[in-house]
């Protein structure tokens, strides 16, 4: 009997796997498809990414460097407003590559990780869990002492434990265009009804545009009316749901859930990679298989680092709804050399970004 079955070998999953493998455990990963695909989310990430992969990640990785971003109340050649550090504030990677770094880290640590195996039923039991899933060999069951629901926005593994679904889910639509583009801004547009739209350098790799919008709006054709205003025509594109939380529980008696599966993400952006790997990185140091009660340790670890950022980033996130006239007012009193960190909304009040602003106005 495993330790841990986990579901999903996304960032969430390949980060506790590996961390749990490495403290002696028993664990085995059921990835649905090929670890990376279908790609599942932006590659725009902080730079405190590095802290999470292995030594050499940052080589293969890395595609570009980002200074800062333009905000715009209105669409492509609107005015923007420049928000921006001296040093590189974030960092635009290789998103299929990243998880498929993640999972040969967790395999070199011991983990047994099995592609083409997508769970169809999870029963818990006293002592142990049972994993149903479809593999290439027709249907087996995996049987462990707890099952990790890894597993995204549509957890199945959410929903086999009865455990409670997302305050909301917005739909996310991504799609790239292959010019060479070194820009060092991203540009983000508050156009989209209660979100933004986006627009990403990925140095050689090209560029990525993306856009995210509440249930009842036509994400694909929002989308399609912005690459338009730019000129481009997208030939690779995808789309996915992008939970917005916290949710009120995620763990059950035998299993629990991390990342997306979890709603762990950024109310005012939808990333959920570091926030994913934090809560894993929780997870892994609180949680004894063995004994069930260590769950509420996880509750209470991952909650407690994260909640005051969850809490500001659905405040920041309100400012998207306001009237016009009112984000550029907003915007333009802001702008400028910022002390902000892009993952930690209570960063606005920190030292740094107070010193930062002071800076600005002697």
């Amino acid at each position: 009997m495993h330790d841990f079955v986990v579901v999903g070998a996304g960032p969430a999953g390949s980060r506790f796997s590996r961390r749990a493998a490495n403290a002696g455990h028993d664990v085995l990963v059921l990835e649905r498809g090929r670890v990376g695909t279908p790609l599942a989310c932006s590659g725009h990430v902080s730079t405190d990414i590095w802290n999470f992969t292995p030594d050499g990640a940052r080589d293969e990785l890395l595609q570009n460097e980002v200074y800062g971003a333009r905000f715009h109340v209105d669409g492509p050649g609107s005015a923007d407003h420049p928000f921006y550090k001296k040093e590189v504030i974030s960092n635009v990677i290789d998103r299929v590559g990243l998880d498929r770094t993640l999972a040969r880290a967790a395999e070199d640590a011991g983990v047994d990780l099995r592609e083409n195996h997508s769970v169809s039923g999870v029963e818990e039991h006293g002592e142990y869990v049972d994993v149903t899933a479809n593999t290439p060999d027709g249907t087996e069951t995996f049987r462990g002492k707890m099952v990790v629901g890894c597993d995204g926005p549509a957890s199945r593994v959410r929903r086999e434990l009865h455990l409670p679904e997302p305050d909301e889910k917005l739909q996310g639509v991504l799609g790239f265009t292959t010019e060479d583009d070194g820009g060092d801004f991203v540009d983000v547009h508050l156009t989209a009804p209660k979100f933004f739209a986006w627009r990403i350098p990925r140095g050689a790799e090209g560029v990525e545009y993306g856009l995210a919008a509440p249930p009842g709006e036509s994400a694909r054709e929002l989308f399609d009316r912005f690459t338009a205003d730019y000129g481009v025509e997208i030939g690779n594109f995808c789309a996915g749901m992008i939970p917005i939380g916290p949710a009120p529980r995620v763990t059950a008696h035998r299993g629990f859930l991390i990342g997306d599966a979890a709603a762990q993400t950024k109310p005012f952006t939808g990333g959920g990679i570091l926030y994913g790997m934090t809560s894993a990185d929780h997870a892994a140091e609180t949680v004894d298989p063995d004994d069930p009660g260590t769950l509420a340790d996880y509750e209470r670890a991952w909650r407690r680092e994260l909640k005051n950022e969850i809490r500001l980033g659905h405040w920041v996130r309100r400012a998207y709804s306001l009237p016009k006239p009112l984000q550029t007012v907003g915007l333009s009193a802001m702008e400028g050399e910022i002390g902000v960190h892009m993952d930690k909304p209570s960063s606005f009040f920190s030292t740094d970004h107070l010193r930062t602003l002071l800076k600005r106005t002697s």
